[in-house]
């Protein structure tokens, strides 16, 4: 269902579902969701991968857990929509780096999975699409962090249309930050991490609080957070070292 190896302070989240291209299910978003929140003050883990076993990175829903929806009730339903928004509440507020390998299908909730990292490679044969309107759906969840990701125009058209599309599209409007050949891709994402190593993990936690709080406050409230968090981080330990090694011209503390 779900696989955790965590080595050299990196964990290795894989969807392990490959029967079914790693579609979610009721089991499998509540297994995430715990993950990741365990995941977050783990102090063996600096940064996050994120992966999918076998031919796809994850196909979005489950047909049988969509064959189980048609007969939920509305309540049902609301509980269902809130544990799928738990998911990527999570996954997105995770004060660590987190890195998606995607390959093969990333459809539906899948490409949500993919919006909620800091840093997303694929490969040039993966697929991506908003499928629900095909449905009858929309893609609910997932819209205010794939929006955030690719904006407002390509959001518009992806969703309207329904229709596929490739790593080379994907890359161009935000979704994904690097297109690596399928035989290059753990080494390209190997470099990311070892970039992502050097950097203090205060900091980079800090930097994704605020760019979380960009989205959400006004700008008074934003210069107000912005003034105090860059001096409390200033005379921080890591802060501290960091200012220090490089005016000292040396490799700080917290590099690893």
């Amino acid at each position: 269902m779900l696989e955790l190896k965590v080595a050299d302070y990196v964990a290795q989240v894989t969807l392990n579902r490959p029967e079914v291209h790693n579609a979610f299910n009721a089991e499998l978003v509540a297994r995430l969701t715990e993950t990741f929140e365990g995941l977050r003050a783990r102090d063996d883990v600096r940064v996050i991968v994120l992966r999918g076993e076998g031919a796809s990175f994850c196909a979005g829903a489950d047909l049988n857990w969509m064959s189980a929806m048609v007969n939920y009730s509305y309540a049902q339903n609301l509980d269902d929509a809130r544990a799928l928004a738990r998911m990527f509440e999570v996954i997105d507020h995770c004060p660590k780096p987190v890195i998606a390998r995607v390959h093969g299908a990333a459809m539906g909730g899948g490409v949500g999975l993919v919006a909620v990292c800091d840093l997303a490679f694929a490969t040039p044969e993966a697929r991506f699409a908003f499928s629900e309107v095909k449905l009858g759906l929309i893609p609910a969840v997932v819209a205010p962090y794939v929006v955030r990701k690719i904006g407002y125009g390509h959001a518009r058209a992806l969703f309207m249309t329904g229709e596929r599309f490739d790593a080379e599209t994907a890359l161009r409007i935000g979704l994904v930050h690097r297109v690596v050949p399928a035989e290059q891709l753990d080494e390209a994402i190997q470099q990311a991490i070892a970039n992502l190593m050097q950097n203090g993990p205060q900091a980079m936690a800090s930097a994704k609080m605020l760019l979380h709080a960009t989205q959400t406050l006004p700008v008074d409230e934003l210069r107000s957070l912005t003034i105090a968090r860059i001096a409390e981080l200033r005379i921080s330990p890591e802060g501290q070292e960091g200012i220090r090694a490089f005016l000292e011209k040396r490799k700080p503390s917290f590099a690893l």
